[in-house]
């Protein structure tokens, strides 16, 4: 590879790995398995050995990635809280190994399990639990000690503690615990977490204590950091005195004197990694001497004298047995792999989800192949290929009739199926649920199986029916008695009360998300205008295009959502809409928020663009009004420059509010 295409591919490299950490560290919401990020930065790695003279000090590979977000108080750490080389192959362990002996003779290692988390520093004074924080970018992290007092296996007190103590350790969500709140989300139709470790750094992040207590963390101390009054000369032996305060120190460490031995222990807990609670992702090795850790030092992200071994996803073969086709909310018909059932990750996996036609025929997957699964980021299964075809092979045809009701299908603008019956049983259900949702009618306690029961016995068939239930009815529900029936017609009647937009929203109209129902609100003022609107009319809405307008005279155009409304008119929700803008100070101007502000998060600052009249768009275009820019911001300042377009500070556009 020439040094030109080394650039080019280096600079894609660290657009991806800055945006993939943005989700994973920042947001907590990754889209790619934690594998396929490792791979970019190995690649990254790679690439940068080869050519020294591309290195950068802003590379990925020269800095710890993450920031302290601006919703929590900043600290600033006395000691770093630096991040770990990987390694994928035994070959980059003996390098390790032969780098540590040319720096320090006859060194010991200890080998742990490095837990699957959320990075967090923990201070105590006089044995008192006094402040709690994340990593941040090893430098600066975020105050979050009010979250980690919830969490019930972090000591609040110590028993014949020294006078200052700073330990590290990793917030982790059990596997059990994970696996409850995904399907509490699922039934309250919220986007359920990728995985145990996002979930957990989600949970510490909450503004209120009260919901990180609920979600049952638990912290593993892997490192001690500072201590006053105490001589302690090896990391084992600073695990072990950890462990006598009160802590749960890591899982497993055991010291080693040669790298066979510490690797025999990585296959071990490699083996194991399924029989505990909670996911590890690795194992660490660490020199154990304190002296000859300080004598090897550190680069600016990695301490020499450590490395993490990333064990590789795991994969099974299975034969495919059929493909089930299910049926959204919206009618978008979905193909579902049902195989030979496997364990992947601890659990029997038998089903995985294929996306669409396209999906399938771009991996030409047929029934009766032996394909390859594996649990994406650990937790949701997915296939990835065909190891070897079937004889005689059919390719695969999606129906073309809904198999809920019979319905002939049509190719929606996505080159999706869908049913177009509103009437559609297996859409009845999930259009039911999702009006029950959080994000919509917020109605607490009718989950996805009381949903399901209801639509069983006959008590609902459309979401009007809610609002006519009777405790009679309520009795007869599995698990119902007195006091949850009357919470449930107490959390119908308050439902009542939502504004048109949630309305809206609830009704599952296809296309029309939150923030678009907001839009259709804000324009149209009451539900009898928005019923008597035509497409013409609803694509003039400023952030409307013609697919969402015709989305929406379509759906208030038929006969059955006429007769709905009435009934749900008749039970007295929200007809007119009650806007909920502070001002009009920004009517017009379509901001692009980026980098990190002083004091509001991206979320804060969005929500006063709109509540003050304004418009947010992901992406900066001739069409942007203005830049609201923060610290580390990147390529869309650079656009923002080069069409000048006027860049805003916080303060400025705070003012601009206020004036």
């Amino acid at each position: 590879m020439d040094i030109e295409s080394a650039k080019q591919e280096i600079a894609r490299l660290r657009r991806e790995i800055e945006k993939n950490a943005h989700l994973y560290y920042d947001l907590d919401a990754p889209t790619i398995s934690d594998y396929e990020y490792d791979m970019m930065n190995n690649r990254l790695k790679e690439l940068e050995a080869q050519f020294p003279e591309l290195i950068t000090p802003d590379s990925p590979t020269q800095r710890v990635i993450g920031v302290a977000k601006s919703s929590f108080a900043k600290v600033r750490h006395e000691v770093k809280m630096e991040s770990l080389l990987d390694a994928f192959s035994y070959e980059e362990l003996w390098d390790f190994d032969r780098r540590v002996r040319e720096s320090v003779p006859d060194p010991v290692y200890v080998v742990e399990t490095k837990i699957d988390g959320l990075s967090v520093s923990l201070e105590y004074e006089n044995g008192v639990f006094t402040r709690g924080s994340t990593r941040g970018d090893g430098v600066v992290g975020e105050d979050i000690t009010e979250n980690l007092r919830t969490i019930q296996n972090i000591p609040k007190t110590l028993e014949g503690a020294p006078a200052f103590l700073e330990v590290r350790g990793e917030a982790y969500m059990p596997r059990n615990v994970f696996e409850e709140l995904c399907r509490q989300q699922i039934e309250q139709g919220e986007e359920p977490f990728k995985n145990p470790r996002n979930a957990a750094a989600g949970s510490l992040r909450q503004k209120d204590p009260a919901v990180t207590r609920r979600r049952r963390l638990s912290v593993f101390v892997f490192n001690l950091q500072k201590v006053t009054g105490q001589e302690l000369t090896g990391h084992k032996q600073s695990l072990d005195y950890i462990a006598s305060l009160g802590f749960a120190p890591s899982p497993i460490y055991r010291s080693c004197s040669s790298m066979e031995e510490a690797i025999a222990i990585i296959e071990e807990i490699g083996a194991r990694r399924n029989d505990f609670a909670f996911d590890i992702d690795g194992a660490v090795i660490k020199v154990d001497d304190f002296a000859q850790r300080e004598r090897m030092g550190s680069t600016n992200k990695y301490p020499k004298w450590a490395i993490a071994f990333k064990y590789p996803p795991e994969e099974k073969q299975s034969t495919l047995l059929e493909i089930e086709i299910s049926v959204g909310r919206t009618g978008v018909l979905t193909p579902t792999a049902v195989f030979e059932p496997v364990q992947l990750a601890g659990t029997t996996v038998s089903r995985a989800i294929l996306h669409n036609a396209a999906f399938i025929a771009e991996k030409d997957i047929c029934i009766g192949d032996t394909i390859i699964v594996r649990k994406a980021g650990d937790i949701i299964p997915e296939v990835i290929g065909v190891a070897q075809r079937a004889e005689a092979r059919e390719p695969y045809e999606m129906p073309a009739f809904c198999p809920s009701c019979g319905t002939p299908v049509v190719k929606t603008e996505e080159a999706a199926l869908r049913c177009t019956n509103p009437e559609c049983p297996a859409q009845r259900l999930r259009n039911i649920i999702h009006f029950a949702s959080r994000g919509a009618m917020d109605i607490e306690g009718m989950g996805q199986a009381v949903c399901a029961q209801l639509v069983h016995r006959g008590f609902v068939n459309t979401v009007a029916d809610i609002y006519s239930l009777t405790k009679e009815q309520l009795l007869q529900l599995d698990k119902f008695k007195e006091r949850s029936a009357d919470n449930l017609l107490r959390a119908i009647e308050d439902s009542k009360s939502r504004t048109l937009d949630k309305l809206i929203f609830a009704l599952g109209i296809r296309n029309i998300g939150d923030k678009a129902a907001t839009l259709l609100c804000e324009a149209m003022g009451s539900l009898d205008a928005i019923c008597a609107a035509d497409v013409e009319t609803l694509s003039a809405i400023d952030g409307f295009g013609e697919v969402m307008a015709r989305s929406v005279a379509e759906f208030f155009a038929h006969e059955g959502t006429r007769d709905l409304l009435e009934q749900l008119k008749k039970a007295g929700l929200a007809t007119v809409y009650e806007s909920r803008r502070a001002s009009a100070a920004l009517t017009g101007m379509t901001f692009v928020v980026t980098g990190t502000l002083p004091t509001l998060s991206r979320a804060q600052a969005e929500e006063l663009i709109t509540s003050n009249g304004g418009k947010v768009s992901g992406s900066v275009s001739k069409k942007t009004r203005y830049l609201l820019c923060g610290e580390q911001a990147g390529s869309k300042l650079e656009k923002a420059q080069k069409l000048e377009i006027p860049v805003l500070t916080e303060e400025q556009f705070l003012n601009m509010i206020n004036q």
